[in-house]
């Protein structure tokens, strides 16, 4: 609507335009330096207008090679960043092959090349080519020096993927060399030493863990409590007495309240000897805490004084008295002191409230010594049906029954 009464409007002045010179065309003379020019008024527009057109072409000629260009790098960009979005669905529809080849393609001019690198290096490794996925996380590092830190991160990752944990450790000791705080390559690095039980390299790494913020407080604490673990166990295997109480001692006071960690200790504690200070230990700790491992520990010690140490478990007894893992350590006591009748009392109490493969195995070692075979073979019958009751069991096939002829 607006633009057509513009159009009628136009249409109008322009009618009186053309009434007006029709009657009277006017006259226009220019005269510069000695030269005159005449023309009427009309043919003055004329004029204006054919060099208003022919400045415009000319700009627009000059500017073409510039437009050209551009037009010709948006070509490109659209189709870097089309190739870029095909390979990335391939990729997802599971067509590895295809989604490197898009990515590759589309590399040269994309817009994001490291988005096109480090994803064709993931689909390099889901075909199991390590070369290419090696090739492509170079050419990342050559197009993109800045991005060194992603580049790594990508490439350890990859690396543990594929279980190459020292080639992995190399890659994170380069990016530490750069970044020594970088949370991803530190949670990294931690996981790494865990996998390669490089323990003692763990337990430096977990303070900086845990100042940086890597990861959850409850997971710093649970890999700083196989840490300290494993340590127990290696110390105790090389009968280092000293040592294992050092790491002990070493150790938060919130860890060593840990029940399984105060276990880890005790057990590291008896493979060491010293059973009779251990055993005192152990008599301390479940005053404050009931510990059923600590309690299963205390009956596969050995002291000086098998009595006494009888006793003990007996008195706990007067108030645990259902307690299965309490019965199982009178038991084994009442066998250090060679108590069968009472031995074979509390494992068939144990039993009978929980049957378990450990406590079987005692009741069959009980009968043989007391010269109960047929019992002592049912005994160990039923502990290895209880070991394996969860277990699945492959179907059996029965075997064709061949004809005599």
């Amino acid at each position: 609507m607006r633009i057509g009464l513009l159009l009628i409007l136009a249409l109008v002045l322009g009618a009186f335009a053309a009434h007006s010179l029709l009657e009277d065309s006017g006259y226009v003379l220019i005269d510069m330096r000695g030269y005159a020019v005449e023309m009427s008024v009309p043919g003055l527009i004329l004029a204006v207008v054919l060099l208003y057109v022919a400045v415009r072409v000319l700009v627009r000629l000059w500017r073409a090679p510039r437009r050209l260009g551009q037009a010709t790098a948006r070509f490109r960009d659209n189709r870097a960043r089309d190739r870029l979005t095909r390979g990335l669905m391939a990729i997802a529809e599971g067509d590895s092959a295809r989604g490197e080849r898009m990515l590759a393609r589309g590399a040269g001019r994309s817009q994001a090349p490291l988005l096109n690198y480090l994803t064709a290096a993931r689909a390099a490794q889901q075909q199991g080519a390590e070369d290419r996925r090696d090739n492509w996380l170079k050419l990342a590092f050559e197009r993109e020096p800045d991005a060194a830190p992603a580049i790594l991160v990508t490439q350890a990752e990859l690396q543990m993927e594929r279980g190459q944990m020292e080639e992995a450790l190399a890659t994170l000791e380069r990016l530490r060399a750069r970044s020594p705080d970088h949370s991803r390559g530190l949670a990294l690095l931690a996981e790494v030493y865990r996998r390669l039980q490089r323990w003692q390299d763990l337990e430096a790494l977990l303070p900086r863990l845990a100042k940086v913020k890597t990861m959850p407080a409850d997971k710093v604490s649970a890999l700083r409590e196989e840490t300290a673990s494993a340590l127990l166990a290696n110390a105790a295997a090389n009968g280092q007495a000293e040592q294992v109480e050092k790491i002990w001692q070493q150790l938060p006071k919130t860890l060593r309240s840990h029940p399984s960690l105060v276990a880890d200790h005790a057990r590291a504690s008896a493979l060491c000897g010293n059973h009779d200070q251990l055993e005192k230990t152990i008599r301390k700790s479940l005053k404050t805490a009931w510990n059923p491992a600590l309690v299963e520990i205390y009956g596969q010690i050995e002291t000086g004084n098998p009595a006494a140490h009888l006793a003990h478990a007996e008195a706990w007894l007067t108030r645990r008295g259902e307690d299965p893992a309490l019965l199982l350590t009178a038991a084994r006591l009442c066998m250090q002191n060679q108590l069968w009748g009472k031995a074979r009392s509390y494992l068939e109490t144990s039993l009978g409230i929980r049957p378990d493969p450990i406590g079987y195995r005692l009741y069959g070692q009980l009968l043989q010594t007391m010269g109960e075979e047929e019992g002592a073979a049912e005994a160990f019958r039923l502990g290895l049906e209880t070991a394996t009751a969860r277990a699945s069991m492959p179907a059996l096939v029965a075997p064709e029954r061949v004809r005599r002829s």
